[in-house]
């Protein structure tokens, strides 16, 4: 069956925060794509389009510090053209447009409810909600995004001794895809005992901004080394997981663009897609 990738834009709401955030979603429909700008992207989509089928996995996708949802773009659509809807926030305060919280306590417990926030507004939405299995929700993250699936599944971060960020553990969430993970903030030995669902580990070998060992937190302090696959990408720095960027914005001065030397971030986004869907569809919850 040939679907096509549609996508809409959502505003939610954080009562908490007193403030709202935009969210894409990407999801299966059978209404034909037309290539649509997206800032200096173009992506292939049917805007607005209904949802094809259902009921559908959702999955949450966590972008890093200062980043932005679309550079995750190669991931989302596969996933959808797949069947999933994906749902990705920008951080109110931690986007490449406000970093105004980045780096921050507040920051590290607003990202969690974020994604809870998230969820909750698409399954009581009235198109969207009947279209997706509320109980068994995936999230990905990359870099801080990796730290924020961490924390709504369950890890309790602290931001100094004594210090415990205030999260709260959301049940729905069934699996994590965490890419170069920020672990940092859960560095004591029962921080991560409550994280129970199996766990899609990718570290780049060349990572100089989250290195191999904030992964290596992840196989020590999980409670259950085997709800692990790990995977140490060869010769990709932090950036590699990102999309593959326009011509025109990989220049020598635009970090997220780099790699190192010798890497292929094209050929390695014809991969990564088609590992984290094979991973989301052996870990989904069966129906029934």
């Amino acid at each position: 069956m040939i679907r096509f990738v549609g996508s809409r834009r959502l505003v939610v709401r954080d009562e908490v925060q007193d403030l709202s955030f935009p969210v894409l979603l990407m999801y299966p429909t059978h209404v034909p794509a037309e290539i649509v700008a997206m800032g200096p992207y173009s992506l292939e989509v049917a805007p607005n389009a209904p949802v094809d089928g259902g009921p559908r996995r959702l999955v949450v996708l966590s972008h890093g510090s200062g980043s932005s949802p679309l550079v995750y773009r190669t991931i989302a659509s596969h996933l959808a053209r797949s069947g999933y809807v994906v749902a990705m926030p920008e951080h109110p305060g931690d986007n490449r447009n406000d970093r105004s919280m980045s780096e921050t306590v507040e920051n590290l417990r607003d990202r969690p409810r974020h994604v809870r926030l998230t969820v909750d507004a698409l399954c009581s939405d009235a198109e969207i909600g009947p279209h997706l299995r509320g109980d068994d929700i995936a999230v990905i993250g990359h870099s801080m995004g990796g730290y924020t699936a961490l924390a709504v599944a369950g890890g309790q971060p602290w931001a100094g001794p004594g210090q415990r960020v205030e999260v709260t553990k959301d049940p729905r969430v069934k699996a994590l895809v965490l890419m170069a993970p920020a672990t940092g903030w859960f560095g004591l030995n029962d921080s991560l005992q409550d994280v129970t669902v199996p766990i899609l580990l990718l570290v780049a070998e060349h990572d100089r901004m989250t290195p191999r060992w904030q992964g290596q937190l992840v196989l020590d302090l999980i409670p259950d080394r085997a709800q692990v696959t790990f995977k140490i990408v060869e010769n990709a720095g932090h950036f590699s997981f990102l999309s593959p960027f326009p011509p025109p914005m990989r220049t020598p001065g635009f970090l997220p663009a780099s790699d190192p030397a010798g890497f292929d971030r094209e050929a390695f986004h014809r991969e990564l897609p088609q590992d984290v869907r094979e991973f989301l569809d052996r870990t989904s919850t069966p129906r029934g």
